[in-house]
């Protein structure tokens, strides 16, 4: 068995600046924890698989395309490949949400 906490893991260094977290990174899927804090956000992106956010704290707004919706806690959202997204915390307490990358992307995310 083999297990990680966000907690032990060191931070990944990323364009976005923010806290993230690699839980997982096999062929078949990636998975990394992000943690924003108030008024931080990733910078719109495209990622060349299919991706969910689930939101484990906080009320953090996705964006998907045109869509922008704050959800809370115990929501998972879907984004389909190769679709600008991002996230964003405008909330006055932490966002934590747990990113899964299905399959793990062979190409690089495309930074807009």
């Amino acid at each position: 068995m083999i297990s990680r906490s966000y907690k032990t893991e060191e931070s990944k260094e990323n364009p976005h600046k923010v806290d993230v977290k690699q839980l997982y990174n096999k062929e078949s899927a990636q998975v990394m924890h992000i943690t924003l804090q108030p008024g931080e956000t990733l910078k719109p992106h495209k990622t060349p698989v299919d991706v969910t956010f689930y939101v484990l704290e906080g009320t953090p707004t996705v964006h998907v395309g045109d869509e922008s919706v704050v959800f809370e806690k115990d929501t998972l959202i879907e984004s389909p490949a190769d679709i600008v997204h991002y996230l964003s915390n405008e909330g006055t307490s932490q966002a934590r949400i747990l990113v899964t990358k299905a399959p793990r992307p062979t190409s690089q995310t495309k930074l807009l």
